[in-house]
C-alpha cells in the first residue's frame, strides 16, 4: 500500500531533522529550510526567502523543476512531489 501525503509529508520530516506532526498540515517555512539544506539549495538562514521560493528550489535541486523560479509553485507539493523528495532524501 503506498504512502498517503501526510506519511511522505512526516517521513521527510524525519529526514531532515524536524518531528513528525499527528494533524495534516503543509510544511512550515523553517521545515521547507531544512529539506534545502539537506539538498544543498542555498538560503540564507538569517533571512528564509518565500515558500515558493523555497519550494521551487527544492525541486530544481532534485531535477523536477529547470530551474528555482517560484512561478509554479505557489501551492504545497503534490504527492508525486513529496515521493521525488523522500526518495531523493532517502539516496543521500
Amino acid at each position: 500500500m503506498g504512502h498517503t501525503v501526510d506519511d511522505l509529508r512526516n517521513e521527510i520530516r524525519l529526514a531532515v531533522g524536524r518531528y513528525e506532526r499527528i494533524e495534516s498540515t503543509a510544511f512550515t517555512k523553517e521545515s521547507l529550510a531544512a529539506i534545502c539544506e539537506a539538498v544543498e539549495y542555498d538560503i540564507d538562514p538569517n533571512q528564509l526567502p518565500s515558500k515558493p521560493r523555497m519550494r521551487a528550489g527544492i525541486l530544481w535541486k532534485i531535477g523536477r523543476a529547470d530551474d528555482d523560479s517560484p512561478d509554479d509553485t505557489g501551492r504545497p507539493f503534490r504527492k508525486d512531489e513529496l515521493e521525488s523528495i523522500a526518495a531523493a532524501l532517502d539516496a543521500d
